[in-house]
């Protein structure tokens, strides 16, 4: 009796032996008698092997290990001091959050300290920059120097 696969992992490695042994069975005309034979009874042994039952055991589901209790709510072994644990890598992301947020709002306030700097010390006033006709001098500007 052939029992049928029950997942599509156990579906394909199904199709995987068949086409390995379909691809062994093509050469087996070529192979001496006495090849052929122990090669017989090694897939004999291999067949028997494969049915012996192999006890699968099913993993427990996560309510079945962490009982009804949630993760920090305390169950049956902490109380508040695992809700206190718990929670130590939520503050530790939130703190490095913050860290990261200073440190841009650092990076973006430099940036805009250099271009003002730039522009105050520039040749040209910064009313300039507000012309209409500017941005047509620096495209024409751009076009002559390529």
């Amino acid at each position: 009796m052939k029992t049928l696969p029950a997942t599509s992992v156990d579906l394909a490695l199904e199709r995987y032996a068949h086409r390995i042994t379909a691809r062994l069975n093509e050469g087996l005309a070529d192979v001496p008698y006495e090849v052929a034979e122990q090669l017989r009874a090694g897939r004999m042994q291999a067949l028997a092997q494969r049915k012996k039952p192999v006890a699968v055991r099913k993993p427990a589901s996560v309510l079945t290990r962490l009982g009804s209790s949630l993760a920090l709510g305390g169950g049956r072994t902490g109380g508040w001091r695992y809700a206190l644990l718990s929670a130590i890598p939520v503050l530790t992301l939130v703190a490095g959050l913050m860290v990261v947020g200073a440190q841009q709002d650092e990076t973006g306030v430099s940036e805009i300290a250099e271009v003002d700097a730039a522009l105050l010390t520039d040749d040209l006033p910064p009313a300039a920059y507000a012309d209409p006709g500017f941005v047509q001098f620096l495209q024409a500007r751009a076009n002559q120097s390529h």
